[in-house]
């Protein structure tokens, strides 16, 4: 075979195959291009990886048929971000190109939506529209609907029924043209309300410090990350707003990440009332769309039809063109690491690809990361801070009430609302102010047991209790979704007095109904929020002061700016306090502060009253004095003595099955293996039971592993996996910088 051009092509499917393909001349076939190639007897669609020059072989290659899109789909910058992340956390690259290509995007089995519309090419005489009037009232009415149109054209089905012979006799008079457009699916279009248009604010000069940061690193030709550490209400997102308007005005494109769907309505409001102009220039990119609205908003990212792209993890692939700045908003959340392969981490693969975009990133949050803030005070990042609130007044005040002496008041058990937050949400309610309360736990009761043998009703999946929801009157497992019928009486001793243990959001919203009767309750959380739009109703209703009090979970912990909010209730503050996580005291820290800073963020003041049962914990005590850096300074001496993040890489190798010694076996195989020629600064934890020992019917073991460097560790385990047969019913999954330890 003479010398040529060969594309690696990855065929679409489960089974990573990349072949080669010679390029048939005159053929523009380059790296991202999506394909159809032949296999075998039939023609399969795939992607282009790289393009080689052919050598000399003794052999001739396929071709390939054609291309599916005359563009790449993948820029370059994308497949190198893809590369790197199937090394760096030890996954295929077909999985890596999922993430990259959204399905609604990579099949082919969905397009474009379009429609019919006639347009008025010529008006008609007065003469014409007499004469249409009396013999052809219907060519008449089709006339004058499009004179009256504001540009002159309709849609053919908002010309009524029965109209298609009219429109065919007009269209033969030349007064009408019939053409097709497309129709862009868009996901704000079914009743969002009106955005009015919002001007730039005044920078504290905080804020324009904070600025000329971001500004400097733009114009920088290797920008570094700027971590921008801003308490709750000061201002962060305003300074975000004016950063996208000079980028923006420099002719480069601004994608802005969010931790949760929640926050992307309120986010895109903002930003579309910031820049009114060009609100049909801001693309939405989260996974609540449908696959239609997917695709349109996809394509026109990729056309360059949108500036401003705000979405959730998945965004962060967003095939942007003259990237300029990327925003991470709330870049500790943990809801940035995907939990299925590619395991990655949005903030850390945003600081990526801005680095080989060569743009300016920004790592915004109240309580960064440790890994951040590790970063900063080595130098790596930029540090930008912002420690007051942008109207100059005074963080809420933060009450500590201890559950244990509510306990001693109340017979039975310590109440759901301590006294001192039932007397403060009574006084809300008589001055018209708003309060909300946060409970990190959905349903009505943690469990259903019996006090006379000790019997818990459990998933027969999981090794979890299952949580009694009143609504739908179930019991229902929340990690695997698993319903069952409430017993009336216990399933091992048939005791008729079976008790509800704990309590959950539904709980709270029922107990507000009977102490405070007169007050409008809201309940946001999974549950409740799972029509398309009933988050972003609620939240609006909220806004419009027709709701008194908002409970809720993590859903309504962060991001969200209610001025009317004078009071928040932190109930059960110590729920992910004890679990077995290095990072519980972090997250607990980090919780309690965003949720307190819901507080006092208009012209009154604020309180916050944190319920917990474990008032002396550092978490609680730092969180209570708003002191972040107090608190990061025992928190990193804690991690630095143990070796965990952030000073090393900290990864998880689970193994799960069906049959509980099948999996443990596997693992311990597993963990001898990479014990042989291990890199010499790895740390190799035992094998034990995940925290969750059994999830979705399968039983789980897990091993940590901590390494200084990430790299040689995904490297070692990966070579031994890929020499390890594994027994057919069981799944073995590497994830590197692991947030999840259950």
């Amino acid at each position: 075979m003479l010398a040529g051009v060969i594309a690696r092509v990855l065929i679409d499917g489960p089974s990573e195959l990349v072949f080669d393909y010679a390029v048939p001349p005159g053929l523009d076939v380059r790296p991202g291009c999506r394909v159809r190639v032949p296999l075998r007897r039939k023609t399969a669609s795939g992607t282009v990886l790289a393009c080689v020059d052919a050598a000399q072989a003794d052999f001739a290659l396929r071709a390939i048929e054609s291309l599916a899109d005359p563009e790449p789909l993948i820029t370059p910058v994308l497949l190198e971000t893809g590369r790197w992340m199937a090394g760096y956390y030890g996954c295929g690259i077909e999985t890596v190109v999922r993430s990259l290509l959204p399905e609604a995007v990579r099949t082919e089995d969905h397009s474009a939506k379009s429609r019919r519309v006639a347009v008025l090419t010529d008006t008609p005489a007065p003469d014409v529209l007499e004469r249409l009037r009396k013999r052809a009232p219907r060519q008449h009415a089709i006339l004058t609907l499009l004179m009256n149109a504001a540009d002159r054209r309709l849609a053919v089905s908002d010309l009524g029924d029965g109209s298609a012979a009219a429109l065919k006799a007009v269209a033969k008079l030349s007064l009408v043209r019939i053409e097709q457009e497309d129709v862009r699916r868009d996901p704000d279009s079914d009743g969002s309300a009106e955005v009015l248009e919002s001007t730039p604010l005044a920078l504290t000069p905080a804020q324009q410090a904070a600025l000329e940061v971001i500004l400097a690193q733009s114009r920088e030709a290797t920008p570094r990350p700027v971590l921008l550490l801003g308490v709750t209400g000061s201002g962060k997102t305003e300074v975000y707003l004016q950063a996208a308007r000079q980028v923006i005005d420099q002719g480069k494109t601004v994608l802005v990440l969010v931790p949760e769907i929640s926050l992307t309505p309120q986010t895109v409001q903002r930003f579309k009332a910031r820049f009114a102009a060009m609100q049909d220039q801001v693309a939405v990119l989260h996974s609540h769309l449908s696959q239609g609205e997917r695709f349109d908003e996809w394509h026109r990212i990729r056309k360059g039809g949108a500036r401003i792209v705000i979405g959730a993890r998945s965004a962060v692939f967003a095939p942007l063109p003259s990237l300029g700045l990327i925003l991470v908003d709330e870049e500790h959340e943990n809801s940035y690491k995907q939990e299925t392969v590619p395991r990655y981490h949005g903030r850390d693969v945003a600081v990526l690809r801005a680095s080989f975009e060569k743009c300016a990133i920004v790592l915004g949050s109240a309580t960064p990361s440790l890994e951040s803030w590790h970063n900063a005070q080595s130098g790596k990042y930029l540090l930008a801070r912002l420690d007051e609130r942008a109207d100059g007044r005074a963080m809420p005040m933060v009450r500590v009430t201890d559950m244990r002496m509510e306990a001693r008041k109340h017979k039975g058990g310590p109440a759901v609302l301590s006294d001192k937050l039932r007397t403060a949400l009574e006084q809300r309610l008589e001055r018209g102010e708003q309060s909300i309360l946060f409970l990190n736990r959905r349903g009505f009761a943690r469990s259903l047991q019996c006090p006379s043998c000790g019997h818990v009703c459990q998933c027969p999946h999981c090794s979890v209790a299952l949580t009694y929801h009143r609504t739908d009157e179930r019991l229902v497992c929340h990690v695997c979704g698993h319903q069952a019928v409430v017993p009336r009486r216990c399933p091992e001793c048939r005791d008729p007095s079976i008790l509800l243990q704990g309590y959950g959001t539904q709980k709270v919203e029922e107990i507000l109904g009977k102490v405070l009767p007169q007050a409008r309750v809201a309940r946001i959380d999974a549950d409740a929020m799972r029509r398309k739009h009933a988050l972003r109703d609620a939240l609006n209703a909220f806004q419009a002061n027709k709701i008194d009090i908002l409970v809720g979970t993590q859903m309504i912990a962060k991001g969200l700016h209610f001025p009317n909010v004078t009071l928040v209730g932190i109930l059960h503050a110590d729920l992910g306090l004890h679990v077995p996580d290095f990072r519980a005291g972090e997250r607990t820290f980090q919780l309690i502060t965003q949720v307190a800073g819901r507080a006092g963020r208009g012209d009154l003041s604020g309180e916050v009253i944190v319920q917990t049962f474990t008032p002396h914990s550092p978490s609680i005590q730092y969180a209570r004095r708003h002191d972040f850096d107090g608190f990061a300074a025992q928190e990193m001496e804690f991690r630095r003595q143990f070796h965990f993040p952030p000073y090393g890489h900290c990864a998880v190798l689970t193994a799960r099955s069906a049959h509980e010694r099948r999996a443990e076996f596997t693992l311990s195989t597993l963990r001898l293996r990479i014990a042989e020629q291990l890199p010499a600064d790895v740390l190799l934890g035992e094998v034990l039971p995940s925290p969750l020992v059994k999830a979705h019917g399968q039983f789980r073991f897990q091993i940590t592993l901590r390494a200084a460097s990430a790299r040689p560790l995904t490297r070692h385990v990966q070579a031994v996996l890929a020499k390890t047969p594994l027994p057919e019913d069981v799944t073995v999954v590497f994830d590197m910088d692991a947030l999840n330890f259950t």
